[in-house]
């Protein structure tokens, strides 16, 4: 079975774009983030089981970007 992508979106920051897929399979859904600067592409594959803790980090790390500004 293919993978299905059920949301996208898109970011540009600088020279690097980085997309962000939702996508369901066999073994269930999966958020996919991709880093493309110029034709290089890396990417990493988070379970939608953990995107809240996930996100609690990512808004963790930003709040201490903005204590430190």
């Amino acid at each position: 079975m293919d993978d299905d992508i059920i949301c996208t979106q898109k970011i540009i920051a600088d020279r690097k774009t980085f997309f962000l897929d939702l996508k369901s399979n066999a073994r269930g859904r999966v958020l996919r983030i991709t880093e493309k600067v110029s034709s290089n592409r890396d990417r990493i594959m988070v379970p939608a089981e953990i995107l809240d803790e996930f996100i609690a980090a990512l808004e963790e790390i930003r709040d201490t970007c903005r204590e430190d500004s």
